[in-house]
């Protein structure tokens, strides 16, 4: 289909640039003037979905009505890839992604997501889906994906598996996926892969969540072993042909904090996508884009598959001055800490998109969202969770906060 082919004169770009890769040295003109405009510099094949999909792809978490010129630049940089779901700015994502995509349905490729409960209905599900494919002005979505994901039981729901088999017949759904962030990703990726009940998959990933990073600044950090097995895990999804792709690349996204460190044109976010994109097991980022200037600076970071010249320097910087503020979500050391059931991983992901990417109505839909949110941290002492957090983190500091903030 259209969606995974690329235009004959950036297949062009594409093949000199490929063959040119291997002679590329750690730095180059492209990355990091910021005179030179942004574009999609490789595409990737997204797992066994055959989907030919822009490295550095548009996420439409903050996407709204009057916003569809966002999407007309992406799509004239080359991007082809466009990820949303059903409670994106309360729906309005899809809204002013099908008007801006109206008529090139055939250029891009469109996934779109639902959360569910353990026990939800394939009636339900259906719903849900059409009511996507309503605001969306699409006949079918390509991926449709079981979203934020962090408990077997939702993986299990025979349910979702009896919606999605109907939904593909009915021409509704090319292919089935799972996005998650939480502490039981590993566990919920891992039982997807063995079940083969996925095509490609959506995964909070970043710097600082690679053991690799660390090994490489110090070989002392004993924790670093605590940082979870998610690149194993998606290793394994990609050896069963599983498309991958990432999200949270930006382990916060504070860009602002590192604009002194900055030269040459070259940015933190550059870096930290270049990080994920250099992981082989990796076919694409997905990153909110809310503005052409931030289209055209992530966008400096396609094509690469290694560091720049100077990424580290940031990358490395950044982890130093956020390490006492950033949640490792997939972590999950902090489960169970919390006497009142507070989920703090949970709440402090909230505390991220308010706080770090300066977006506070997705971070109340958000916060809204959680079965038992942080209003028992206001009248705490905080000693139940003062040391729960291996990495650093002051919990009673912050949850007590978010809870005012968000609530």
């Amino acid at each position: 289909m259209a969606s995974a082919n690329v235009s004959t004169s950036r297949r062009g770009f594409l093949r000199t640039s490929a063959a040119a890769s291997a002679a590329l040295p750690l730095a180059s003109a492209w990355a990091n003037d910021p005179t030179q405009p942004g574009e999609v510099r490789r595409y990737a094949t997204l797992g066994r979905t055959g989907y030919k999909i822009s490295d550095v792809s548009f996420g439409t978490a903050s996407l709204r009505p009057g916003q569809e010129d966002l999407v007309h630049h992406a799509l004239d940089r080359g991007i082809n890839y466009f990820d949303t779901a059903e409670s994106y700015t309360g729906g309005n994502s899809e809204i002013a992604l099908g008007r801006a995509l109206k008529g090139k349905r055939d250029q891009v490729v469109i996934t779109s997501k639902i959360m569910q409960e353990p026990d939800s209905s394939a009636e339900w599900l259906m719903e849900m889906l059409e009511g996507s494919l309503r605001r969306l002005q699409m006949d079918y979505v390509d991926i449709y994906m079981n979203h934020a994901v962090n408990d077997l039981a939702v993986v299990r729901n025979p349910e979702w598996h009896a919606f999605m088999d109907r939904a593909k017949e009915q021409g509704k759904i090319r292919f089935s996926g799972m996005s998650g962030h939480a502490g039981h990703l590993v566990d919920c990726l891992e039982y997807a892969f063995e079940e083969d009940l996925v095509d490609a998959v959506l995964v909070a990933h970043n710097f600082g969540q690679d053991p690799k990073f660390f090994e490489r600044v110090t070989r002392s950090m004993d924790w670093v072993a605590t940082q979870q097995d998610l690149p194993r895990a998606l290793a394994k999804g990609r050896a069963k042909g599983v498309g991958v792709t990432v999200m949270k690349t930006l382990r916060g996204g504070r860009l602002n904090d590192m604009r002194p460190f900055e030269k040459d044109g070259a940015t933190y976010a550059q870096a930290a996508l270049r990080w994920v994109l250099s992981n082989p097991d990796v076919d694409g980022a997905v990153i909110t884009m809310n503005s052409i200037e931030k289209i055209d600076e992530f966008l400096g970071a396609s094509g690469w598959e290694k560091l720049a010249y100077g990424d580290m320097d940031l990358l490395e910087r950044y982890a130093h001055l956020n390490k006492e503020t950033y949640c490792n979500n997939v972590c999950n050391d902090c489960a169970g800490a919390c006497p009142y059931g507070v989920p703090i991983q949970e709440v402090l992901r909230t505390r991220m998109y308010a706080v770090d990417y300066q977006d506070v109505d997705f971070a109340r839909r958000e916060y809204a969202m959680l079965a038992t949110n942080a209003e028992a941290c206001l009248s705490c002492d905080g000693q139940p969770c003062a040391n729960a957090c291996t990495q650093g983190i002051a919990i009673d500091r912050f949850c007590g906060p978010t809870h005012t903030l968000l609530a």
